[in-house]
């Protein structure tokens, strides 16, 4: 007799996103869609465009390939939708994509975890509170853990505060680093949002080493 199964980090931050932010984005009024956000050219309702193009492109079947220029071609066509089309979109591509992200096994993890942390571009863009650190950001701390682009970075020893966390790789001749960070500032840390220099420390690392490709 087996028990329930746990739900995959990608299913939790798909979910949290359908279950959260959609809504919320549903009452917005248009203008708050305008505002600008942390991608600095792209505004929150762009973003949202990014995120539901690509996940119905994930969706859609494994040849599917984003890159920085077909991401931008997708907002672009977007801008002349309207706005119910684009959030219907994001809304259909977080419930459709969980199976095809799964199936990847794990190479296309980033694309849950850009998804969630997208999301908190758009809510810290349109105000609201702890953005890095709404509903699902466990699941974006595994997702996180095991990305390769941070696999790749130098090995970090992280005391959160409630626990420990270790990120990166081993690098001969190196000695591992030391940070200690909240979950949020963490998020924003591996994924090149700002941070205050004042809410962390680091040590053997600089903020630079942590973000090994553009998100």
């Amino acid at each position: 007799m087996t028990g329930p199964q746990i739900p995959a980090a990608t299913d939790v931050v798909l979910r949290a996103e359908r279950d959260t932010l959609v809504p919320r984005l549903r009452t917005l009024p248009e203008a708050d869609l305008k505002r600008p956000t942390v991608c600095s050219a792209w505004t929150v309702r762009d973003i949202v465009a990014h995120c539901g193009a690509a996940l119905t492109g994930l969706a859609a079947g494994p040849a599917y390939r984003a890159s920085h220029e077909q991401n931008q071609r997708d907002v672009e066509e977007r801008r002349s939708w309207p706005l119910k089309q684009v959030i219907d979109e994001f809304d259909q591509g977080l419930a459709d994509a969980g199976p095809a992200i799964r199936a990847a096994g794990g190479a296309k993890d980033l694309a849950a975890l850009g998804t969630w942390i997208h999301g908190g571009d758009v809510r810290e863009a349109i105000g609201l509170d702890d953005p890095y650190h709404s509903r699902g950001h466990q699941a974006a701390l595994t997702l996180l853990s095991r990305c390769e682009r941070v696999v790749r970075t130098p090995l970090v020893e992280i005391q959160l505060p409630t626990r420990r966390l270790t990120l990166g790789s081993a690098l001969p001749g190196r000695p591992t680093a030391r940070l200690t960070a909240d979950v949020p500032d963490v998020l924003r840390l591996y994924t090149g949002r700002p941070v205050a220099p004042d809410r962390y420390q680091l040590s053997s690392a600089t903020p630079e080493e942590l973000v090994s490709a553009e998100w």
